[in-house]
């Protein structure tokens, strides 16, 4: 019988492979461009979700960012503390201390707030003791604190961005009667409020009646003496509102308290206060000050005590007189210790 023709290559059983397992050939990678060319409809759809889920993501970044529900990390040099005239006037430096002391144990834990000014640059609306202390820390070690966590925020008006400055302020530390009758002044000043009025219910919706009231008592010792403060938020509520109504009453009192502290110049916040006192209690009214024991009443010789100008009562007796009532207060304390020093009988 005749053997029959071999149609195909002998093959090498030793060396030839294996066929493939259905399994594994389903399992194997699809590399791009086999088959006719085509991509898989299935990786096809994946990147598209893929490029989906991406534009989603950075949407809602920006939007966190524009909505200032993300903090960001803004150098330092950025943030424009000058953008809004500040109400608080100083920094007290004990406080300071304390804020930065925390700041190189901790870090900040807490966002400034800022707006966006363009150009890489953002204006300060709150937060100026975190930046001046992180701006004091910088200078030690510039790596670390060279950068400030801060949110942004879009206040519609100026007049949001002066409110928002000042309810942080009233919530953090709050400002005292004469800080905030500045702000109230300064805000109508620069036209952010057509007058005080406006931008002291703008600026203190939120506080009561009475508060507002107050504020509005401070604007007179604003208007009146505020070039020749020195130490104008160190006036106590009880002090300021007396001097307001004073000021109200007698259209000479500012001008001579205004050359009264020209030529006194207070070093300190004691010495003012006790230069207000004097105007409050009857002395210091004319060119030169009156001595304490100069009022309108002396010491009876009986030693009985006798009323004198702002309910101060003096009582002598061989070798001393004692002074009580509430006009007898710290300032009274110091301007009475400085007029015993001027005579030579050292300080009090």
């Amino acid at each position: 019988m005749a053997k029959r023709k071999r149609l195909t290559p002998a093959r090498n059983l030793a060396t030839a492979p294996s066929p493939e397992p259905a399994a594994d050939a389903a399992a194997r990678p699809i590399l791009p461009g086999a088959g006719r060319g085509a991509a898989p409809i299935a990786r096809v759809a994946g990147e598209s979700a893929s490029e989906a889920a991406l534009r989603d993501l950075a949407e809602d970044v920006r939007r966190a960012r524009d909505e200032g529900r993300m903090v960001q990390a803004l150098p330092l040099e950025a943030v424009d503390a000058g953008y809004l005239v500040r109400d608080r006037i100083l920094a007290d430096d004990a406080e300071l201390e304390v804020l930065i002391d925390s700041l190189r144990d901790r870090g900040q834990q807490t966002p400034i707030e800022v707006v966006d000014l363009g150009a890489g640059r953002f204006g300060l609306i709150s937060g100026w003791r975190r930046l001046t202390a992180l701006r004091r820390l910088a200078a030690e070690d510039a790596a670390r604190f060279g950068t400030v966590k801060a949110l942004l925020r879009r206040p519609e008006t100026a007049a949001e961005a002066y409110r928002a400055m000042v309810e942080e302020n009233e919530i953090r530390v709050g400002l005292s009667y004469y800080e905030r009758a500045r702000i109230v002044a300064r805000a109508a000043g620069q036209g952010v409020y057509p007058d005080v009025q406006a931008a002291l219910s703008g600026l203190f919706a939120a506080a009561s009646r009475a508060k507002r009231s107050k504020i509005g008592s401070f604007l007179k010792i604003h208007d009146a003496l505020d070039d020749r403060l020195r130490f104008a938020a160190a006036i106590p509520e009880r002090l300021g509102l007396a001097l307001s109504r004073a000021l109200e009453a007698d259209a000479e009192l500012a001008p001579r308290l205004r050359e009264r502290l020209r030529k006194g110049a207070p070093a300190d916040a004691a010495a003012e206060l006790a230069l207000l006192e004097r105007a409050l209690t009857g002395q210091g009214r004319g060119a030169a000050a009156k001595a304490p024991g100069q009022g309108r009443a002396a010491p009876s010789a009986d030693g009985r005590p006798v009323e004198g100008p702002g309910g101060i009562r003096m009582q002598a007796a061989p070798g001393r007189i004692t002074l009580t009532g509430e006009g007898v207060t710290e300032a009274f304390r110091a301007d009475l210790a400085a007029w015993l020093a001027g005579r030579g009988g050292g300080a009090a």
